[in-house]
């Protein structure tokens, strides 16, 4: 993983650590079909781009849209998702690039379904890191 930051600040392995935690709780989320666990990632005012192309604003749309198309998703494989690349912006601003590598039921890797390359930009919080905005492509 590439961990870039923007000058003078250097991000601790403890801010490297807790953003990572915010991914890994992104996909046992996803990979459960947790409609509360991922909806409660985001900032109240977080705009979040569907890998379809759908802006959703505001966590109350992102919850409402992820109650209907989340539960039911992962009968047919699920995905991991692992941090690529972390820039950390300010000391509470981090971009952070995804690899999502869909994985069959049994946890093998898919040779059917395409990589994504999700973007993040989370906020430090004093509840830990939330998503303030994503593109997932």
């Amino acid at each position: 993983m590439k961990v870039l930051s923007q000058a003078p600040f250097t991000p601790t392995q403890d801010d490297i650590d807790a953003v990572c935690a915010t991914i890994t709780t992104l996909q046992r989320a996803q990979q459960n079909e947790l409609v509360d666990e991922f909806a409660d990632l985001f900032l109240p005012d977080a705009v979040w781009t569907t890998a379809h192309g759908l802006r959703l604003e505001g966590a109350d749309a992102i919850r409402t849209f992820t109650a209907k198309v989340l539960p039911g998703a992962m009968k047919h494989g699920k995905a991991t998702y692992t941090p690529e690349r972390l820039f950390f912006i300010t000391p509470d601003v981090v971009a952070v690039n995804v690899l999502q590598q869909p994985i069959t039921l049994s946890g093998e890797k898919s040779d059917t379904a395409p990589q994504g390359h999700p973007t993040q930009i989370l906020y430090r919080t004093n509840d830990g890191w939330k998503i303030a905005a994503a593109q997932n492509t």
